[in-house]
């Protein structure tokens, strides 16, 4: 092969490259588009870095509240368990007495209170 030969071969793969580099480029074009749409979802997308902050705040207002669920349903057992018709607590059923029928015995006086 003469040196001609390999110069209009090299020019011949230049330029039949040529026409390939807008497909080439349109894909590195759209692999960086689609790397920043994923980016961005992965800032601010229904799973995202503020969506998982939400959510944080979210459970410790829960537990929170669970807490404070649980620690009135044992007040409630506890009420219960007083008044339990076989073992009932004299003080607790004499509280409700005077509370609910407003009763009391003959020889208590009643102070009013103003609240």
């Amino acid at each position: 092969m003469s040196s001609n030969n390999l110069t209009s071969l090299g020019r011949r793969r230049k330029v039949a490259a040529r026409p390939h580099l807008p497909k080439r480029r349109f894909g590195r074009v759209a692999a960086v588009a689609s790397l920043i749409f994923l980016g961005a979802l992965m800032l601010v997308g229904p799973t995202g870095v503020r969506a998982w902050s939400e959510s944080a705040r979210m459970l410790d207002q829960r537990e929170k509240e669970l807490a404070d669920l649980q620690a009135e349903r044992d007040r409630i057992a506890n009420r219960v368990e007083l008044l339990d018709p076989a073992n009932a607590d004299p003080d607790l059923v004499g509280e409700l007495l005077r509370s609910n029928l407003n009763v009391a015995h003959q020889d208590e006086v009643v102070l009013s209170r103003d609240d």
